[in-house]
């Protein structure tokens, strides 16, 4: 007991009571905001190796974004990144963020399969993909499951077999190799059932999206639940995104 203590004493609460309201402080990058300022946009565009940046109208997507933060770097006036992890969406477009708008990013709640909340709202069992991911995506969804973030104590876990699973989450690009076993791995969890995409390799193929390497007409086949951005993305962001879907902001 005098141990236990003594640890504790030393290294702190390590358990965060509430991820719904954590604040996160700078270097974290999450949500950009674009200001109206009068900067060369095509540089700027320029400078963006995955191409998330565009004009007429001047957004960022956060499907393609990897928060390498160079761009707020070399155009200070007009990109700037806050600590927002809330950035997770179950719209593609949602992801897109235009100058002169500094709401945050939200679930349509419009759009979301009924069967969602009410299936899964207290329990929800996923199994994980890396079709040809980097692996930091997959130590971030670790992560979750740690003594810091405690995911399961909202009855959501990864498990081994698709066939106990409710939902299938996918990370990296979607390599050649990856397509049919990502497929097989889909076909066997039972309906219904979810699809989250987590990274944003898995969103948009990332920096491997013109590559001949990658196979990604898996997601033209399935509807997709919900969209992670991040490269990788924080564990506040997967499991708040996963919350927000399945039980709404409140839940």
């Amino acid at each position: 007991m005098f141990k236990e203590t003594k640890i504790l004493y030393q290294n702190g609460k390590q358990y965060i009571p509430d991820l719904r309201r954590v604040v996160l402080k700078p270097p974290y990058r999450g949500r950009p905001e674009i200001s109206s300022a009068q900067v060369d946009e095509h540089a700027l565009e320029e400078l963006c190796p995955l191409g998330a940046i565009s004009r007429k109208p001047f957004c960022i997507d956060l499907g393609k974004c990897a928060f390498c933060g160079e761009c707020a770097y070399a155009f200070p006036e007009k990109i700037k990144f806050t600590t927002d992890y809330k950035i997770a969406s179950n719209k593609r477009d949602h992801l897109k963020i235009y100058e002169g708008i500094s709401t945050g990013i939200v679930i349509d709640e419009h759009s979301i399969n009924p069967v969602i909340r009410k299936v899964f709202s207290k329990s929800l069992k996923l199994r994980q993909v890396s079709a040809g991911g980097d692996n930091s995506c997959e130590w971030e969804l670790n992560a979750c499951g740690n003594a810091n973030f405690d995911m399961g104590r909202f009855g959501i876990e990864f498990l081994a077999s698709p066939r106990h699973a409710d939902g299938i989450v996918v990370t990296g690009p979607i390599s050649e190799n990856m397509a049919e076993a990502l497929k097989i791995t889909y076909d066997a969890i039972p309906d219904p059932k979810i699809v989250i995409l987590c990274g944003v390799d898995a969103i948009s193929g990332g920096i491997f999206s013109d590559s001949k390497a990658i196979n990604r007409s898996f997601l033209n086949d399935v509807h997709i639940d919900l969209f992670i951005p991040g490269n990788p993305p924080h564990p506040l962001t997967i499991i708040n995104g996963i919350l927000d879907l399945t039980r709404g902001k409140k839940g």
